[in-house]
């Protein structure tokens, strides 16, 4: 299965795993699965971390790419037809980032790890 970690699913997996739920804990860690994490949450921790509400240990220009690699998650870029895909969806989530979560894991079969359940009511399977 592909998994798509939603940002704050992917700070606490590479940092504070008791956060997860055993749900989100055993498929993370599941080697079968494949782990991706979005442009779109690096974009979302880089602007937190400059506006002070996000500390991290190190700048996320460094931190983010050497935790990602080290935990054998890969990144997932952000495309125009997910862009505007996103931008079709109806309004039940407000958060831009988390839109383009939902958008980025209908289009390429996704499941997503998160434990946002307002995105459980858009047409893709939430792990929580």
């Amino acid at each position: 299965m592909k998994l798509l970690l939603d940002t704050c699913v992917f700070l606490w997996a590479v940092a504070d795993p008791d956060k997860l739920s055993e749900a989100a804990r055993t498929a993370f860690l599941d080697a079968s699965n494949s782990r991706y994490l979005s442009a779109a949450s690096a974009w979302e921790i880089g602007i937190k971390y400059s506006r002070g509400k996000l500390p991290l240990p190190k700048s996320p220009m460094y931190y983010i790419p050497r935790l990602r690699e080290e935990s054998g998650i890969e990144p997932l870029p952000v495309d125009e037809r997910e862009v505007l895909h996103a931008a079709q969806l109806i309004q039940l989530h407000s958060d831009p980032f988390d839109r383009l979560l939902i958008s980025q894991a209908i289009l390429h079969d996704m499941a997503i790890l998160s434990p946002d359940e307002t995105l459980a009511q858009y047409p893709v399977r939430v792990i929580w």
